[in-house]
């Protein structure tokens, strides 16, 4: 029983040395701190301030940037889309001009044979 008593003083005791070096490395670390501090509260709120606009500045540009570079290659592929749907369109009528010849020849030698027209028009 005698040594439980003596075991939990020599704990109890511990537990005060060690709350009692924490406060005190605590309180030492704030009063370094002030002491050594290389600016002022007032002075680093500025300095935070500043830099927070700074960083807003170049986020926008940074943003302008790239919403102008969006802007040209936009055009480009409008531009690019636009050449692609003439030339698509270039080579639709030419198709079509020479489907209507194609016709149009039938429809002649049909004209100058009947007998071929029903033939003609069975092998399609």
């Amino acid at each position: 029983m005698n040594n439980d008593n003596n075991e939990r003083e020599y704990h109890a005791s511990n537990l005060v040395g060690v709350l009692a070096g924490l406060l005190v490395g605590t309180l030492a670390g704030a009063a370094t701190m002030f002491l050594l501090a290389p600016q002022s509260g007032k002075r680093t709120r500025m300095q935070i301030q500043q830099k927070s606009i700074e960083l807003r500045d170049q986020t926008t540009e940074m943003i302008e940037d790239a919403v102008a570079q969006v802007r040209s290659e936009g055009k480009k592929l409008n531009k690019e889309g636009r050449q692609q749907a003439k030339k698509l369109l270039m080579q639709g009528q030419s198709a079509l001009a020479e489907q209507m010849e194609h016709v149009s020849d039938a429809v002649k030698s049909g004209k100058k044979n009947p007998s071929e027209r029903t033939f003609t028009f069975l092998n399609r």
